[in-house]
């Protein structure tokens, strides 16, 4: 058995291969059967710390324990909010495969999971991203969603610290796309094809009267029913909502908002990736409608993320 760093696990898992392997693992299985457990810091209600298992019978069992603790960036001595490990174990025997850094694979699994639904519900022709959020996902974001749609052309920043996201930007200038920070994120929402959220916001910042027709919003950071992205327009003009996995949606306010004020219906969250991927659902219905996409997460898709980064060594 092996450990892989982070810098090992970045350099393996590549956003086209990653995103490949995605679509293949939802078309051709089924959900591997998974649990996962949050802890909260009684201390500090913002510090997280989740255990998540999945197993996929005859297959592989990924187990990740990781801690989301949001002040970390700003300790005397730095360190990353997002920090964990994932361990991969023979589904057969039980015997452990690999160990490889948790907050890497996390960060690589969240960006390619979305970058699957932007090739699967965006439109082809897109060429303005807007990213809100300068965190440490907001690069990965950036990278993947690039790497499936090589027509955006202008990538906007926002981020509520101006400096974050000026930084951000300045790290990505090896990307063939022009890159820029924006101050006045209700100006920038009308100009984006895609909008995606990768913020710790309890209060929605996407403004759906805002968006243009044809707009894909991909929401990635509410991972808590307290927590919003997208206020109430946006799932309005949506009129339904695609996720990764429904296992678990509801545990995310950009779901369970809605659902609670009858603002939508259980049957309106239409399609996951099984779905799409799999041709049950056909996804995007014309070049004007707005798709709104919810990446829950969850222990499957390291599962998925963690057996091809085996097979890539």
């Amino acid at each position: 058995m092996q450990h892989l760093n982070a810098d090992t696990v970045h350099a393996l898992l590549d956003y086209p291969s990653l995103v490949e392997a995605l679509r293949l693992a939802h078309r051709d299985g089924v959900m591997p059967q998974a649990r996962v457990q949050v802890l909260s810091d009684s201390g500090n209600e913002a510090n997280k710390f989740i255990s998540l298992v999945a197993w996929s019978s005859g297959d592989v069992i990924a187990v990740k324990l990781v801690g989301v603790f949001p002040d970390n960036p700003s300790l005397p001595v730095p360190e990353p909010s997002v920090q964990g490990l994932v361990t991969l174990i023979n589904g057969k025997t039980g015997a452990p495969l690999m160990t490889c850094d948790g907050a890497a694979l996390t960060f690589r699994k969240t960006a390619a999971d979305s970058a699957l639904a932007v090739d699967l519900l965006a439109r082809k022709n897109v060429e303005v991203l807007l990213v809100l959020g300068a965190g440490g996902l907001a690069p990965h974001v950036i990278e993947a969603h690039t790497a499936v749609r090589p027509s955006i052309r202008r990538v906007m920043i926002w981020n509520r610290n101006p400096q974050k996201a000026t930084n951000l930007a300045a790290s990505l200038k090896h990307l063939p796309v022009d890159i820029t920070t924006v101050h006045d994120l209700d100006d920038a929402l009308p100009q984006a094809d895609i909008v995606s959220c990768v913020t710790m916001a309890t209060e929605p910042l996407v403004k759906g009267a805002l968006l243009k027709p044809g707009c894909h919003v991909d929401l990635i950071g509410a991972y808590m029913p307290e927590m919003r992205e997208a206020d109430d327009d946006v799932v309005r003009r949506a009129g339904r909502i695609f996720v990764d996995t429904r296992n678990g949606c509801e545990g995310s306010g950009e779901v369970a908002e809605p659902l609670a004020r009858g603002l939508i219906t259980r049957e309106q969250i239409v399609a996951d990736l099984f779905d799409l991927c799999q041709g049950a659902h056909a996804g995007r219905s014309s070049d004007s409608e707005i798709t709104m996409f919810k990446n829950v997460g969850g222990g499957h898709l390291d599962l998925f993320t963690a057996r091809h980064l085996l097979s890539r060594q």
